[in-house]
């Protein structure tokens, strides 16, 4: 008798996560356009028909991937934030500054940081939803931050929006440069690089 794999033993409330973790390797591999249900079907070890019980096609899976790590790590930041009003502005910005470069650097983070800035252009409906459910509500996050701080005299008068795309700009953009080290061989460790952002960022916000 044929021995079968531990995934295939999973119970079908898992079979989601199953498929989102192949789609996660295929997106990576191939690319929002290239990958395929079937491949990610074949991956998953699932039949493609169990794909379209959970997900009716390719956009469906992105929409869930981004909900399932950005849009869950910024719900998680927004409690943790809410826990930390009595805390300075300069010491919030810190534990979110650390908290999303750490995120930012994880592999499936990766993954969906180049499909967005590579291949959601081809997609405009997916591109409004990455831009209204994480692009908007990360500034909202950044921004009341930042609008404390200067209520309180802690920072600057600075538009907060202004101040929130800076810091999203500056994060994206050194994890995409530590991303492809090869090309970027003056960068420090990832440790030093968020202290050099942190210092920088901070300092521009500083009365």
């Amino acid at each position: 008798m044929t021995s079968i794999e531990p995934h295939r033993r999973r119970a079908p409330e898992e079979r989601p996560t199953q498929i989102l973790d192949a789609a996660f390797h295929e997106f990576g591999e191939r690319g929002l356009a290239g990958a395929r249900l079937d491949d990610i079907a074949k991956r998953a070890q699932v039949a493609k028909g169990t794909i379209y019980l959970y997900f009716p096609n390719k956009e469906a899976l992105f929409r869930e991937m981004v909900h399932t790590t950005i849009v869950a790590a910024l719900a998680e930041a927004e409690a943790s934030q809410a826990d930390l009003q009595s805390e300075t502005a300069d010491a919030r910005m810190r534990w979110l500054g650390r908290g999303w470069w750490a995120f930012l650097r994880t592999d499936r983070m990766q993954v969906l940081q180049r499909l967005v800035s590579l291949e959601l252009g081809q997609f405009p409906d997916l591109m409004q939803f990455y831009a209204d459910e994480v692009i908007a509500r990360g500034r909202r996050l950044v921004s009341g931050i930042i609008a404390r701080g200067v209520e309180r005299g802690e920072f600057r008068e600075v538009d907060p929006q202004l101040a929130a795309r800076m810091f999203s700009s500056i994060w994206m953009t050194h994890s995409t440069w530590c991303a492809r080290r090869e090309f970027h061989q003056t960068l420090g460790s990832d440790e030093q690089v968020l202290d050099e952002m942190i210092e920088f960022y901070l300092y521009a916000l500083r009365p």
